[in-house]
């Protein structure tokens, strides 16, 4: 599979595509997608989801994506990298924090924009890059890293606040390093015990779960338990997937394993959740 390199700390790109552009890829850095225009989908680690205009996505290193382009669409890029972040001018106190957040988020498709006020300003500020970056004027490259440092931060401020994770520039990497963990065995449980994590990271049960609950403000099995819940609302609700091939993605024993967890979480069964989003959609679209 195709790995794509950055030779520079940050870069701006923007093109319009009838096709779909290349195939599944990954990164060694960030990456910021905008949909100024157009319909199509996203395919991220094995799940999809239908964007539009004003959707943007998150795509940080090692994720396997690509993009289904339905109809012309103009995307806006922002690539960037640790050192960027480093040497980006944002307050000392803050890059900790941002690396975190970028770092962890849900490797799962979607809009990343949760905050409607959010969502207002990401478009102008997308327009203002764009034409700084065409039209070379003086201090534009000044303008441009200003612009580029908001709309970072403010996709931080979303992550943050629809993870429901206490990030503070006192989180320690072997927090992130747990996180990274949980998402990347998210469809292993047996991984997932307080017995194999411990082990894994070679300290006691106890201290496991205080430390967890220090640096993030969620405890394991509650963010464990979000995450799995999440990723499968979207498999849901953007895939033709069937309760039994969803069951087997995951590691539930059974169907009925499945209903169980999905009830207690979320009040209605997986196939009563799929049939009120069905219906919700053919609304809108009528």
């Amino acid at each position: 599979m195709k790995k794509e390199n950055l030779h520079e700390p940050f870069s701006i790109a923007y093109q319009t595509l009838e096709q779909s552009p290349a195939t599944e890829h990954k990164h060694t850095f960030f990456e910021l997608v905008y949909i100024m225009d157009g319909t199509g989908m996203q395919c991220i680690n094995k799940s999809q989801f239908a964007y539009q205009p004003g959707h943007m996505f998150l795509i940080t290193p090692d994720d396997c994506h690509s993009f289904d382009v339905r109809s012309t669409t103009t995307f806006f890029y922002l690539r960037f990298n640790d050192i960027y972040i480093n040497e980006s001018g944002i307050s000392n106190g803050n890059i900790q924090r941002l690396e975190f957040i970028l770092s962890n988020a849900n490797h799962k498709p979607g809009c990343i924009l949760k905050n409607l006020t959010d969502k207002q300003v990401v478009k102008p500020l997308v327009e203002a890059i764009m034409r700084e970056d065409a039209n070379k004027d003086v201090y534009n490259q000044e303008l441009i890293q200003q612009y580029v440092n908001t709309l970072i931060v403010l996709v931080a401020r979303n992550i943050a606040k629809y993870q429901q994770l206490e990030i503070t520039e006192h989180t320690e990497q072997r927090a992130a390093n747990i996180l990274k963990f949980i998402q990347a065995n998210i469809y292993y449980p047996e991984k997932l015990r307080a017995e194999f994590l411990c082990g894994h990271f070679n300290v006691s049960i106890n201290y496991l779960g205080k430390y967890f609950k220090q640096h993030t403000g969620s405890t394991i099995q509650k963010y464990i338990t979000q995450y799995r819940q999440t990723l499968i609302e979207h498999r849901l609700i953007h895939s033709d997937k069937r309760l039994n091939e969803i069951v087997n993605e995951f590691g539930f024993t059974d169907e009925s394993h499945l209903n169980k967890f999905f009830r207690n979480n979320k009040g209605i069964s997986p196939k009563a959740f799929r049939m009120e989003n069905n219906k919700r959609l053919n609304t809108t679209l009528n």
